[in-house]
């Protein structure tokens, strides 16, 4: 029979043609026996120029020549990382045998050194064979899904730890990355195997093959993101909280970049504010200043923003700005906060709100206004009672007569001041001061103006100020009870007439009143001066500077009166 075991030849062809690199060593001597081609070329020495060296060439390190991956020392002294692989050896063996390949950098990554950093950041590995449909898990993947170390799972039985619609998100996903050949990232709600407790993971994967070509498998890492999810939700709903009492205060929110004058607008009310549309954009600092910002609130605006930044402190400004939408005024209020990057550096960004502030600061200037009003009002009003008190009571006959004209000239002091305290701009109406007088001397019909045949009122609308609707009230009050006791309204064929208009010249606006009595009782001129008189000639000529013309022709009485208007008070109006 034939020798059927390799020749020595063969094995010496089987060492210098390895694909790998290999090396014998003389453990007594430190010296390399010999090293094939694969690994002179791997090191940059020629071919048979290791042997006989000094294991030192390969490096220092006593390590270097141990399992694991080591660095070794090329010819031109650069560095290269290499996998050693040793023989078995005993004590008494001289001889060692090493196992030599390169290692790339996926390689080092992939190194049993590296998992504990995996570990550490909360990465657990994970693999799916798609030829059998197992899942394999490393022991951190295993721990995160509660599962034991080592455990092989079915899709299935993934899939149990999670809702349907959830389950068919993730397949979905997944599959979609396997066809597109592409990474994926995905977060997905389970229970854990362990307790049924409810997390959230995030999986990141990628396809390694095909389909059609084979076997293919997705690998990938997996880590528990519950308390990550957690904070991120609160955050969430956080802002949500934020955005809904911004909206129920109606507060706009807005963001300025210093450094390239950019504006951020958070909320649709900012917009609204300004009267822009989203598209428009929004308005950097130096845009507000010049063009929306009333001309006479620019330094104020500018002062506050200077103190804020130089003094630390919270912005505070208010001033009108132009609406965009309509042109309108509008009175706004605005705080912020300037926020820098890090501490100790320049402010970057302003961080604040914006409030429209027009109807409330009306409403504040028109109290005011009232206020004032009521003071003088009220001061005028017990003069006047005063005045009527005295000259009733030294006009009056009896008891019975002073309470009679006292009553009825109260009674009209407190319905003009009615009629003005219903119009928000304290104004009363002269049509209206005279009907209300003299609606009781009309003929009675029920249809028709109140005042109808034996009253005539003709004159445009006049809306009197407060401090002329008061004494011509009580003129017309005084006018009306002068002709229901002696003159045209004491007798059923009686008439009275009053006509008015306005004039307008440089001084402004002036009311023409006539009264005019016919068809009464013959009429002579009063003997004495009763208080109707007084208050015809002292209060109309003091308090609304009228000019007062009285006659008395047997036709009937008539009277005359021109006074000035005042100006409409615009205090109300802060925008005016």
């Amino acid at each position: 029979m034939g020798n059927s075991r390799p020749s020595t030849d063969h094995y010496r062809r089987g060492f210098d043609e390895a694909g790998i690199g290999l090396l014998i060593l003389d453990m007594d001597t430190g010296r390399i026996l010999d090293a094939n081609p694969f690994l002179s070329a791997l090191l940059g020495h020629s071919p048979g120029s290791l042997t006989g060296q000094s294991v030192t060439v390969l490096g220092d390190d006593p390590a270097a020549l141990s399992d694991g991956i080591r660095r070794w020392i090329t010819v031109n002294g650069s560095p290269l990382d290499v996998r050693v692989r040793t023989s078995a050896a005993s004590a008494s063996d001289a001889f060692r045998t090493l196992v030599v390949e390169r290692v790339d950098a996926d390689d080092m990554v992939r190194s049993e050194e590296n998992r504990a950093a995996l570990t550490a950041a909360g990465l657990g590995e994970w693999r799916l064979d798609l030829a059998d449909g197992f899942l394999r898990l490393s022991r951190r993947s295993a721990h995160i899904l509660g599962f034991p170390p080592g455990a092989s799972l079915t899709w299935a039985r993934v899939q149990d730890l999670m809702d349907g619609s959830e389950a068919d998100r993730v397949k979905t996903a997944i599959r979609a990355a396997i066809l597109d050949d592409a990474p994926f990232a995905i977060e997905a709600r389970l229970r854990r195997a362990s307790d049924g407790i409810e997390i959230r993971i995030s999986v990141r994967g990628q396809a390694i093959g095909t389909a059609g070509a084979g076997p293919a498998i997705v690998v990938g890492v997996l880590q528990d993101v519950t308390k990550r999810v957690e904070a991120r939700d609160a955050l969430r709903e956080s802002e949500e909280r934020l955005r809904i009492a911004t909206s129920l205060a109606e507060l706009g929110i807005f963001e300025w970049h210093m450094l390239d004058d950019q504006a951020v607008w958070e909320n649709e009310r900012m917009f609204a504010i300004f009267g822009r549309g989203a598209e428009e954009g929004a308005l950097g600092k130096r845009e507000f200043l010049s063009t929306v910002v009333h001309p006479d609130d620019r330094a104020a605006f500018r002062s506050a923003i200077s103190t804020a930044l130089r003094e630390d402190t919270t912005l505070q400004a208010s001033g009108r700005i132009r609406r965009a939408q309509d042109g309108a005024w509008r009175i706004i209020e605005m705080a912020g906060r300037f926020e820098s990057d890090a501490p100790h550096r320049l402010p970057r960004r302003l961080i604040g709100v914006v409030a429209d502030v027009t109807e409330r600061r009306i409403a504040e200037e028109r109290q005011a206004l009232l206020i004032r009003e009521l003071h003088h009002r009220v001061k005028n009003t017990l003069a006047t009672v005063q005045a009527i008190v005295g000259s009733t009571a030294r006009t009056a006959s009896s008891i019975e007569s002073f309470y009679e004209a006292f009553v009825g000239r109260i009674m009209s002091l407190a319905h003009t001041h009615s009629v003005l305290t219903e119009d928000t701009w304290q104004t009363a109406s002269l049509r209206n001061l005279l009907e209300n007088e003299l609606k009781p001397y009309g003929d009675g019909t029920s249809d028709g103006p109140p005042v109808a045949r034996r009253i005539t009122l003709d004159g445009p609308p006049v809306d009197l100020a407060s401090e002329i609707a008061v004494p011509i009230g009580m003129a017309i009050h005084e006018l009306t009870t002068n002709a229901a006791k002696h003159g045209a309204l004491s007798t059923q064929e009686g008439r009275v007439a009053i006509a008015w208009s306005i004039t307008e010249d440089a001084n402004g606006k002036t009311l023409h009143l006539d009264w005019s009595e016919s068809d009464g009782p013959p009429v002579r001129p009063p003997t004495r001066q009763g208080f109707g008189s007084r208050l015809l000639q002292r209060v109309l000529t003091a308090q609304v500077r009228a000019d007062i013309a009285a006659s008395y022709p047997p036709e009937g009485f008539r009277l005359t009166m021109t006074a000035p208007l005042p100006a409409r008070t615009e205090g109300l109006n802060p925008l005016a």
